[in-house]
């Protein structure tokens, strides 16, 4: 009777193992995360990770128009960190034409969320990554335009992919999570935008245009700071249920 109980000791512990790794990894790409911020002459590095975030923002845009139905026609980057995604609704088409904005305001949220819930397991966080470099790559072909866009696009996809495929199962993780923790940090740096009726836009030569949260209300109805709140909800929920994935302590075997 001894023997079975041996058994079923030894995955108890490799879990403990698993789960330890993990929140050693989101602790520390946190770190590294507060350093680049609060170190006197890394400040620079912070620029990249606002295109980041624009990246993840404006292509939820272009996957929500594809999964409402609509067209994704292209995206742009610019050097100050601004971007817009181009995409088409069917005439009358409200519902689409506001899953499009939810995309891209709740985007990163989802994004880091996913990305933390597969970086619980270092194997999969090296397919996370190649996945992630391999959609990046085709965007180049389909979507990106401008000089710009297509070259920061094409260093985070050569970036993701070569983790994947050279860096070992750990660095894979600790990339994938750094990822997801600039990720979840543009959720509330920038969260004010949720809360803006009229922003500046590049397609309409700098005149004030409505922003996604009050395009949302234009097609659904209520205000724009009734579906800020919703998005700005949903994108802190998903956040602590991935943070929750961490924390928790492992389940015996």
């Amino acid at each position: 009777m001894s023997r079975p109980a041996a058994v079923t000791a030894r995955p108890a512990a490799s879990r403990a193992q698993l789960a330890g790794a993990a929140r050693w990894a989101l602790v520390g790409s946190a770190l590294v995360t507060l350093a680049l911020y609060v170190t006197p002459g890394l400040q620079f590095v912070a620029r990249p990770l606002l295109y980041l975030s624009t990246l993840v923002h404006e292509m939820g845009h272009g996957v929500g128009a594809l999964l409402g139905g609509g067209k994704w026609i292209d995206f742009h980057l610019f050097a100050d960190g601004s971007g817009y995604a181009t995409t088409a609704t069917a005439r009358g088409d409200d519902f689409g034409r506001a899953l499009t904005c939810a995309a891209g305001l709740v985007g990163p949220a989802v994004a880091a969320a996913a990305f933390m819930a597969m970086g619980l397991r270092a194997r999969l966080a090296r397919w996370a990554l190649g996945a992630t470099g391999v959609f990046f790559a085709l965007s180049l072909v389909f979507w990106v335009r401008g000089s710009f866009g297509l070259a920061f696009v094409a260093i985070v996809a050569a970036t993701c992919l070569g983790i994947a495929w050279f860096a070992s199962d750990e660095v894979a993780r600790v990339a994938l999570l750094f990822f997801a923790t600039q990720l979840a940090l543009s959720v509330y740096s920038r969260g004010d935008y949720l809360f803006e009726d009229y922003v500046d836009g590049q397609m309409s030569d700098g005149q004030r245009v409505a922003s996604d949260a009050q395009a949302m209300a234009d097609a659904l109805g209520m205000t724009y700071w009734f579906w800020g709140l919703v998005c700005a909800a949903f994108s802190a929920a998903v956040l602590a249920f991935a943070v929750w994935l961490y924390v928790r302590p492992p389940r015996a075997a």
